[in-house]
Parts: C-alpha cells; sequence; structure tokens
C-alpha cells in the first residue's frame, strides 16, 4: 500500500505543478506592471505547493498562529527538518520570499514559478552570489514583502537543531525589518534526509512572538540569534510533544 500511496503523491505533485505553472505565469504577466514586490505572483506560487500538500494523503500538516499587518516585513526564520518543511510553511496565509539554494531553480516548473514569484537564488559557496542574494533580499523587504530563510543552512541529521548561521539577522538588523520565528515538529520523517520518499506524518508549525530590531547594532546581533533559537527550540518541543515525537538526538533515518 505504501508504495501505491507514494505513486499517488508524486502523481499528484507533478500534475499541480505543471498545471500550476500557466496559472502563475499569467497572474505574473497580469500583476507585474503595478506589483513590485511579485506579491500576487509569490501568493499563487505558494498556493500550488498548499495544494499539493492537501492531495497528498500520507501528509496531515498544520499551521498555528497570525500575524496583525500581514503586510509588514518580517525576516522570517525556521528550524529546517526536511524538504516538507517548505510545503508546510507554505500554508501560512502570507507571502514570503525563500531564499532558495540555486539547483532548485533548475527544476522545470517548480524553478520557473520560483522565478517569477521572485525568490531568491544562492549558490553555495560563492561569495558573490551571497552578497547579491542579499541586496535581492534588501530589495524585497523595501518593497514590503517579508523573507524566508533556515538560518541553519541545512537540514539536521538528528533531532538537535545546528548552530545558526548570522546572515538573516545581520539582515534584519541592517534593514530594521522585525525577526519572525517560526518553530516546526514532524516534517523529519515526512521526508528523510537522501530520499525523496514519503512517509506517513504529521506535523505543525507556529508563529511565535516577532523580535524588533530596531535600534540593534552588529554588535547585537549574537545575542539576537541566541534569543531566536532559544523561542524556535522551545516552541518546537511543545510541538513535538504534542504530536509524540520523542526529543532524543537520534540520527534523522531511525526517528519515529
Amino acid at each position: 500500500m505504501g508504495w501505491l500511496l507514494n505513486a499517488w503523491a508524486w502523481t499528484a505533485t507533478a500534475i499541480t505543478v505543471i498545471v500550476g505553472t500557466p496559472i502563475v505565469a499569467l497572474i505574473f504577466v497580469c500583476t507585474a506592471p503595478f506589483d513590485k514586490g511579485r506579491y500576487a505572483a509569490g501568493r499563487a506560487f505558494r498556493i500550488v505547493g498548499v495544494t499539493a500538500l492537501r492531495l497528498n494523503p500520507l501528509w496531515r500538516f498544520h499551521t498555528r498562529g497570525a500575524l496583525k499587518d500581514p503586510r509588514r516585513p518580517y525576516v522570517v526564520v525556521a528550524n529546517h527538518e526536511s524538504y516538507a518543511d517548505i510545503f508546510l510553511i507554505s500554508c501560512f496565509p502570507w507571502e514570503m520570499k525563500w531564499m532558495s539554494k540555486d539547483t532548485m531553480f533548475k527544476i522545470p516548473f517548480m524553478g520557473w514559478m520560483m522565478q517569477m514569484a521572485g525568490d531568491i537564488k544562492i549558490v553555495r559557496g560563492n561569495r558573490e552570489s551571497a552578497i547579491d542574494a542579499i541586496n535581492q533580499c534588501r530589495d524585497r523587504l523595501a518593497k514590503r514583502v517579508s523573507i524566508m530563510i533556515f538560518p541553519e543552512g541545512t537540514r539536521s541529521k538528528t533531532w538537535e537543531m545546528l548552530p545558526f548561521k548570522d546572515g538573516a539577522f545581520r539582515l534584519a538588523v541592517e534593514a530594521g525589518a522585525p525577526i519572525l520565528p517560526i518553530a516546526v515538529a514532524g516534517t523529519r520523517r515526512a521526508m528523510l534526509k537522501g530520499t525523496f520518499r514519503f512517509q506517513p506524518s504529521r506535523a505543525l508549525a507556529l508563529v511565535l512572538e516577532p523580535i524588533e530590531t530596531a535600534g540593534m547594532t552588529r554588535q547585537d546581533i549574537p545575542a539576537l540569534k541566541e534569543l531566536t533559537r532559544a523561542r524556535i527550540e522551545h516552541g518546537r518541543r511543545l510541538l513535538a510533544a504534542e504530536l509524540g515525537i520523542p526529543t532524543d538526538v537520534v540520527p534523522a533515518d531511525s526517528a519515529e
């Protein structure tokens, strides 16, 4: 039965992405002259992902929390358990531009929609690419659109989060934009690292209290980073307890 459900999930995902691409393209063309932040095209792209999620019988994903002003630009950060995080976080009803590695933009249909949505490409280990990505982040924030970054940089192989990198926090301080932490739990099993096989999974994402950065300087970045990490750590442990997920530090491929 597992292989049959996987076949259906992948088929539904592929069809949704293929059908969604011309819809996103049409919205992009119609709104580009006045929607400089590509908010409408971006939301259309996220809805494509959410549609694929809802058609996947193996995943039961839900989000909690709301924003008083969804159009206020935030630097959004979340812990990173698996590729499934993208589907889960896309369920929040506001637009965020995602910073993603360049290989994602090379995927047919998906990559095309990412470009139309105004997502931000980065080549790992390439300093010029990193500088360009940060400049693009500043551009999106200036256009009143939030940025979504995984500060761990990659998916952790265990329950324990990896150290947070400075980039997202430096960006927030320099732009005067608040940090919006999101805690994620349950997606690790949904798609284990090293495989694209869907697994039965319940997952939750929780919006935490925003952290204002007004008046902060670069000297405040380490403390800001640790405060954000502590809040996410606390939030994801609460979610894990609700989901019945053990929080021992174990290899991802043996997690239940």
